[in-house]
């Protein structure tokens, strides 16, 4: 099909910006492959799970149904970890709830020395964050292995850093989007009004971090003080938060 015609298709089903994206990273549109994007578009599947990539960080990743796509507020995370690391050490960094593994290869890209681990505890999102350490050359630096960050089993060593963005939005939250609805569940909902990660996180990870070690949490608007709590509870240190470009309250630091 002719570049064009499939360009406005694509731009009637789901707007400019998307029919940009889509021709410029997919090759070879038959009618039937036209007709399932466009089927795609109209409900709602976002462009990324349809290309199976998303920027992040100046980086790119493989992404798909089975894992949550990077997000830029969650760009704030990095960039609060990458602010607190000199270059004249080499960080360990543990990633809990790793998803496609942006925020570790982000960190491991950008601070120097820096190795580290990401558990999930879905095998098919291993198997992306895996995919997205080699097509980034970071497995020397980076393994993958499938665990829960309620027991933690395989963990076998204390880390100086521990970043997560967990699963924080409470179930039946009207605030979620319908592309959002595209993610897996496990990534996105919580128990205990969206509390449950962090309160699994906050007994857990003190195993898993060194004495004055950091950990930095993504959290949900509205969820600072509440989050707080958990972690002063179980004797965390709070050390700051850090908003998004929105001004929201994005990242708590806590040190142990």
């Amino acid at each position: 099909m002719e570049i064009n015609q499939v360009f406005e298709t694509l731009k009637d089903a789901g707007g400019v910006r998307a029919a940009r994206v889509i021709t410029e990273n997919t090759k070879n549109f038959s009618k039937i492959k036209l007709w399932y994007i466009c089927r795609q578009l109209r409900h709602g599947v976002p462009v990324a799970k349809i290309i199976h990539q998303k920027w992040f960080y100046g980086l790119k990743f493989y992404t798909n149904k089975y894992t949550l796509d990077p997000r830029p507020d969650t760009e704030t995370l990095v960039a609060a970890v990458i602010s607190d690391c000199p270059e004249n050490k080499n960080y360990r960094i543990l990633d809990l709830g790793t998803g496609t593994g942006c925020i570790l290869a982000a960190l491991v890209k950008n601070i120097h020395g820096a190795t580290g681990i990401g558990i999930d505890k879905s095998l098919c999102t291993v198997l992306v964050a895996r995919k997205n350490m080699r097509d980034l050359n970071l497995t020397h630096k980076t393994k993958i292995i499938k665990d829960d960050f309620n027991s933690g089993k395989k963990i076998k060593e204390q880390f100086d850093i521990i970043v997560s963005n967990p699963p924080y939005i409470a179930t039946g939250d009207t605030r979620v989007t319908d592309a959002a609805m595209h993610d897996p569940a496990m990534a996105l909902f919580a128990k205990n009004n969206g509390l449950a990660a962090y309160q699994a996180i906050a007994k857990n990870a003190k195993k898993w971090i060194k004495n004055s070690g950091k950990i930095y949490l993504e959290i949900g608007a509205g969820q600072e003080s509440d989050v707080r709590k958990i972690f002063e509870n179980e004797t965390w240190k709070f050390i700051r938060s850090e908003k998004d470009l929105a001004g929201i309250e994005r990242v708590l630091i806590f040190q142990k």
